[in-house]
């Protein structure tokens, strides 16, 4: 597959992909999300590095202390995850 991420489109509408969308708040973290996408990677992985890109782009708003919100599809059940607020003081991994 190929994808053109260059502004091929006179209007400022995000590449669309068939089966796939990546969605972040600042567009070259969606950028590296769909990258990893078309290297291959799934939506874990796409999921990852959008967050990671976003640490660099908006890192007030990102990294540990942040909150965290998933709803992910495994292809057998749907998962949730709200790691919001404060972690236990005893918790440990």
């Amino acid at each position: 597959m190929h994808f053109r991420h260059d502004g091929l489109y006179a209007s400022r509408r995000s590449p669309v992909m068939a089966r796939n969308v990546v969605a972040a708040s600042q567009p070259l973290a969606t950028l590296a999300g769909l990258r990893m996408l078309e290297r291959g990677g799934n939506a874990m992985d796409a999921a990852l590095a959008a967050a990671i890109a976003l640490t660099v782009l908006e890192p007030t708003g990102n990294g540990i202390g942040s909150d965290a919100y998933c709803i992910l599809w495994d292809g057998k059940a749907l998962h949730g995850l709200n790691a919001s607020g404060r972690s236990p003081a005893a918790w440990t991994p």
